[in-house]
């Protein structure tokens, strides 16, 4: 949505330079549209740095009691941003199946796209992810995440590993946030549909008491193959949304072989 805010923002000013100027080329236009772009964009970067700069800094293992809500907007469109660079072209199916409480995603993970495109396309329900702490090392990105309930979790620690899941519950429990996870673990980069899941990061759901939506991506692997000024079709379907007590009964290993079996399911499409 940013990204075509952008491009009308920069038609129009074009527009009005070419009917209002007194002598008009097309070189002059183009370097209006150039300048009307740059500046756009500009305002977007301006915004983020002035974000960070007035943020709380938070030590290693601090978490937050609330989201910032400029953070997180930030994060939101931030994400669409970038996806309308890159032509991404998203479809969203099922996304009347999920609640307007605090819930646990899972989805498959096949490119860098794919959070982006869930955050970006379901914004509405306030998903942050949980992701490698290597994405959290990058300038102004990393604390401004944080502050948008995003949690590092480092899953060759088991202890700190621990530390997260329990934080993206405590999260779940106050609704900070609703948690996002990938059960792979890390990028699928095989010719395999899935990796194998860790059952233990369901646990998430469990110990805070709250639904699991399970989300299928498809189509991210494909972006960056595809060349710019084409777009590329995603789609993101919500397969299916277990309700806290289903949740609670199962085990994890259980959850984690029927969100697999869906999701192996959907990929065939």
């Amino acid at each position: 949505m940013l990204f075509f805010i952008f491009l009308l923002v920069t038609l129009a000013v074009t527009g009005l330079y070419a009917f209002l100027a007194p002598a008009v080329t097309v070189w002059r236009v183009l370097g209006v549209a150039l300048l009307a772009w740059l500046g756009a964009n500009l305002l977007l970067v301006l915004l983020f740095v002035v974000n960070w700069l007035f943020l709380p800094r938070l030590g290693p293992d601090e978490g937050i009691e609330r989201q910032r809500p400029l953070s997180r907007w930030i994060v939101t469109n931030g994400a669409r941003w970038l996806c309308g660079y890159a032509g991404v072209k998203v479809t969203l199916s099922g996304t009347e199946k999920l609640p307007d409480t605090p819930f646990l995603l899972v989805s498959n993970h096949r490119a860098g796209f794919d959070p982006l495109v869930a955050i970006g396309w379901l914004g509405p329900w306030n998903i942050a992810f949980i992701s490698k702490p290597g994405n959290f090392d990058i300038p102004l990105v990393g604390l401004t995440t944080r502050h948008a309930g995003y949690l590092a979790i480092d899953r060759d620690n088991d202890r700190a590993a621990l530390k997260t899941i329990l934080r993206a519950a405590d999260y779940l429990k106050r609704g900070v946030c609703s948690i996002g996870i990938y059960p792979e673990g890390t990028r699928n980069r095989t010719d395999a549909p899935l990796l194998p899941f860790h059952a233990g990061s369901f646990k998430i759901a469990q110990k805070a008491g709250v639904p699991l939506a399970i989300v299928c991506m498809r189509g991210t692997d494909r972006v960056l193959k595809t060349p710019f000024f084409i777009r590329t079709p995603v789609y993101l379907d919500v397969l299916d949304v277990l309700d806290a007590e289903t949740v609670k009964r199962m085990k994890t290993v259980e959850l984690a072989e029927y969100a697999r079996r869906i999701m192996e399911e959907d990929l065939k499409k």
